[in-house]
């Protein structure tokens, strides 16, 4: 339980202060501004004519308000916290003393959240995501590797209240997944997991070795966004081709006894999307589609800004030397980012946990940095 010593070192003088540079890097009072303009658009008796700008603005509206009313709930556990430490260090009344303390360490939580959010500044980053787990170096081993990254990212997105939909993970022959690729739903889920793209590596005694030799392997990770409707991506069907065959993936004998799978190839640009979890082959082809778009947004946006690919990052082989992050199980313990230096010697903590936030956190604040 906190103590009289947590409160001191959670300084709230100083979070104070980190709350009013975050109100001013949201620009607090335009935000409110916005709340206020886009109610009076909503209660516009023709508001509802045209149904997708309304949504829009419906969106943008619950979007502001989530940052207003988090501002406003940080100041006012702050002054709960400001209370309780001042009554409690006159009385000696140590149950206030770890209530101040409890309540910095969640205002420090929320705090955390609302510079997140106050460093996304694509509208796409408020939005959701298409994730893609590959094997990379290390045969069998890699594809094992690939099965932990994803259940490590379904226990994350569990952990943040998030929806997931997977697209696909067939079963590997021997060992793991081939790949991995879903969607997923939630508040800032693209901003916060592109912090995941690149490659992964791991370090552990292989399972499959019956000498239990050391292993290194490997396994990439795509994070494209999910584009909104207006984002008007121009497709040629017959630049399309469509094949069906027969799942191999979760969903049960209905899904592995028809052809419901379904691959598209984009010929001109020898992209390949599938997609084989749902029943209905009319679903798998949505969301092959999809993540069709995506992909092709990204290559249009990189073509136009003639730059190192701003959503993916920079394109290197799954293999040593492009790690963006390394996961060691043997000699030791110890999860280490590369980019930013963040580590932590709980390896079940990150990997059967889904304890991602410290790595996604530092990653945005190194990014925002410059470093």
């Amino acid at each position: 339980m906190p103590s009289m010593s947590d409160v001191e070192a959670a300084d709230l003088g100083s979070l104070g202060e980190r709350l009013e540079h975050i109100a001013s890097y949201l620009h607090e009072d335009e935000l409110r501004e916005e709340v206020a303009r886009l109610e009076r658009a909503s209660a516009s008796p023709d508001f509802w004519n045209d149904a997708d700008a309304a949504r829009d603005v419906m969106a943008q509206l619950t979007r502001a308000k989530e940052s207003v009313g988090a501002l406003d709930d940080a100041r006012a556990k702050l002054e709960d916290a400001l209370a309780a430490e001042e009554l409690g260090g006159e009385t000696g009344d140590e149950d206030l003393m770890e209530e101040a303390a409890s309540l910095a360490a969640e205002l420090q939580h929320d705090l955390t959240e609302l510079e997140l959010a106050s460093w996304f500044t694509d509208e796409l980053d408020h939005g959701d995501a298409i994730v893609t787990v590959t094997p990379g170096q290390g045969g069998l081993e890699a594809q094992d590797w690939c099965e932990m990254l994803f259940r490590m990212y379904l226990a994350y997105c569990a952990r943040r209240g998030w929806k997931v939909e997977v697209g696909e993970a067939p079963a590997a022959e021997v060992i793991g997944i081939d790949r991995a690729t879903f969607t997923v739903s939630g508040t800032n889920a693209y901003g916060m997991l592109r912090s995941e793209q690149g490659v992964h590596r791991l370090v552990r005694i292989s399972p499959t070795d019956a000498k239990k030799r050391r292993q290194t392997t490997f396994a990439g990770v795509e994070v494209l966004p999910v584009l909104p409707d207006d984002i008007d991506v121009q497709i040629n069907q017959e630049d399309l081709r469509i094949d069906v065959y027969h799942s191999s993936g979760h969903g049960g004998q209905g899904v592995n006894t028809t052809d419901s799978a379904v691959r598209i190839t984009h010929l001109p640009t020898g992209i390949v999307v599938t997609c084989q979890n749902e029943r209905s082959q009319l679903q798998n082809k949505a969301f092959a589609m999809n993540v069709l778009r995506s992909k092709l947004y990204e290559m249009e946006r990189e073509r136009r800004e003639a730059e190192l690919d701003e959503l993916r990052g920079p394109k290197h082989d799954i293999s040593w030397g492009n790690q963006i992050r390394n996961y060691v199980l043997y000699p030791f313990q110890l999860v280490k980012d590369t980019r930013t230096g963040e580590e932590t010697g709980n390896t079940d903590a990150v990997l059967r946990e889904g304890d991602l936030d410290r790595f996604v956190v530092a990653y945005h604040r190194w990014n925002v940095s410059g470093s």
